[in-house]
């Protein structure tokens, strides 16, 4: 059997518009790894719920890891090399997260990626993410890969303007989601994260964002 056929018995790639797709279970081979990795990680940036520049709290709490962090507090959104908490250089980006951004992205059509920044995103039952665009990195051509960890999760995939109708994507364990090209403003967003006990992760979602930010 020539691989191709056995490649129709897994998980097949979704492609959700011209330039985004959905690779399902992709992050689940690497995963022991990718949680080893991570656990240094939080233990040098905690997760924290960062204040928005009107001031609120946001509901989701993150951390960062990469040569850029992307933060917010009351001078606004951006990228910075220092985690504000610490004062030091965010934790670097493991390196089983670099190998699989980039076959991430190279199965989606987005072949040499090399992110500098990883967002991780740590939801609870009840938290979502308002629709929004990724504007604070200075090169758009390039795309952004989404890990999705726990519980699932239903992604909001919207148009280039906010009142565009965004299409439901459910993301499960170990999904992967890319999109660049001319989907990489689209506006997106998350749903309520429903109530659940994820069998390896617990009552929570872990989201890795990774992008090119610098």
């Amino acid at each position: 059997m020539i691989q191709s056929d056995l490649d129709l018995f897994g998980p097949q790639p979704q492609r959700l518009a011209t330039h985004t797709v959905l690779l399902p279970g992709f992050a689940l081979p690497p995963l022991e790894a990718l949680l080893d990795a991570l656990r240094p990680v939080l233990r040098a940036a905690p997760f924290r719920h960062m204040q928005t520049p009107g001031g609120q709290h946001m509901a989701v709490a993150l951390s960062n890891c990469g040569t850029l962090g992307w933060v917010s507090d009351a001078q606004g959104y951006r990228y910075t090399l220092l985690d504000p908490q610490s004062g030091q250089p965010w934790p670097a980006l493991p390196q089983v997260l670099l190998d699989l951004a980039g076959k991430a992205a190279q199965a989606a059509g987005f072949d040499g990626f090399v992110p500098d920044a990883c967002l991780v995103n740590h939801y609870l039952p009840g938290t979502r993410l308002t629709l929004h665009q990724d504007r604070n990195e200075r090169d758009f051509s390039q795309p952004i890969v989404s890990i999705s960890l726990g519980l699932p999760a239903v992604f909001l995939l919207g148009g280039l303007q906010r009142s565009d109708r965004p299409r439901h994507v459910p993301l499960s364990h170990g999904d992967v989601l890319v999109w660049g090209g001319e989907d990489r403003l689209r506006f997106h967003g998350v749903l309520p994260i429903k109530p659940g006990v994820h069998p390896r992760m617990g009552e929570r979602r872990i989201n890795l964002t990774l992008r090119k930010a610098g």
